[in-house]
């Protein structure tokens, strides 16, 4: 809580929440079981919890927790909802504040505040249900090649990536079946990065780059989600000064955002060594096989000494 440190020896009763109504539901559910399993090989009492809807928050009052480690994805468990009620509860909880959550989600707000703080962000234009579509406008400002996507969300559900102009109109009804707003972004070609930040003590730090090489099409949610679908390279084999450049990105998204304790930050790499931002995640996947496990996992980090991280970070 502000003003309020609490105490690692103080926290004996943890609630993983999990689960959601939304559609990373099921991705949800399997970061909730491997970080309760993580978190039992601690000093913790942990409750696994399916929070179905946001209303069920409230029955957490009669749980006796000391802390709740958030691991539902998307929808309002990502978007500063949850996180708002948990703060008027005075349940201390994972992650980032309701502010950066909502800034994070909202790929519109984001893309701006990245562009402030110097970041480099693909050309883009944004829709609302009632807006008009004009494809030739969209081509001639962001090209034929183009990702459409749910301006909120996450684990690439609803995303459609565009080869040719006249897709663009069934991409748009595809995101709109997702959210009320859109994204149409310029195609950066180049190579899939990504980095988490973890707080620890006084440094945020940034873990190691990850490449990410699917073996077929893009980094969809088969290719994220289908065992052997994706090669992961950690670290991402890159020049020593791209490589730096990844990461004080990754670091820059994370303070501008006023993220706390953990982030994951994904790139585009350009041909000419440039990081494209695309998106921060305040509640990344947290499965045993999720980004940022691998790159704790690659810094010497285990899982459950992971998860305890994040938990100090977010006293």
């Amino acid at each position: 809580m502000p003003g309020h440190r609490l105490k690692m020896r103080d926290i004996k009763r943890v609630v993983v929440l999990c689960g959601g109504d939304g559609a990373e539901r099921e991705v949800s559910l399997r970061s909730g079981r491997a970080v309760a399993e993580a978190l039992r090989t601690g000093p913790f009492d942990v409750t696994e919890w399916d929070l179905r809807s946001l209303g069920e928050v409230q029955e957490l009052r009669e749980g006796g927790f000391d802390f709740a480690f958030i691991a539902l994805h998307g929808d309002w468990g990502e978007d500063g909802t949850l996180q708002s009620v948990l703060s008027v509860m005075g349940l201390p909880y994972t992650g980032s504040r309701p502010a950066a959550c909502k800034a994070a989600m909202h790929k519109g707000t984001s893309r701006v505040l990245f562009a402030r703080a110097g970041l480099q962000v693909p050309k883009g234009l944004l829709f609302s249900v009632d807006s008009e579509v004009d494809v030739d406008a969209i081509t001639e400002f962001l090209g034929g090649h183009v990702v459409v996507k749910p301006c909120s969300g996450g684990s690439t559900v609803g995303v459609t990536l565009v080869t040719r102009p006249e897709e663009i109109p069934d991409a748009i009804d595809k995101a709109f079946l997702h959210d009320s707003g859109v994204l149409i972004e310029e195609y950066v070609a180049g190579r899939e990065l990504t980095v988490a930040v973890l707080e620890r003590g006084r440094k945020t730090v940034p873990l190691p780059v990850i490449e990410i090489v699917p073996r077929h099409g893009f980094y969809d949610y088969d290719n994220k989600y289908a065992a052997g679908a994706t090669e992961y390279l950690v670290p991402a084999p890159l020049d020593e000064a791209v490589y730096a450049r990844v990461t004080a990105d990754a670091l820059t998204a994370h303070r501008c955002l006023a993220c706390r304790a953990y982030s994951r930050s994904d790139f585009r790499l350009s041909s000419d060594g440039v990081p494209w931002i695309l998106e921060v995640n305040t509640a990344p996947g947290m499965t045993s096989t999720s980004l940022v496990p691998k790159a704790a996992r690659a810094a010497g980090l285990s899982f459950p000494a992971l998860a305890r991280a994040i938990i100090s970070a977010s006293r």
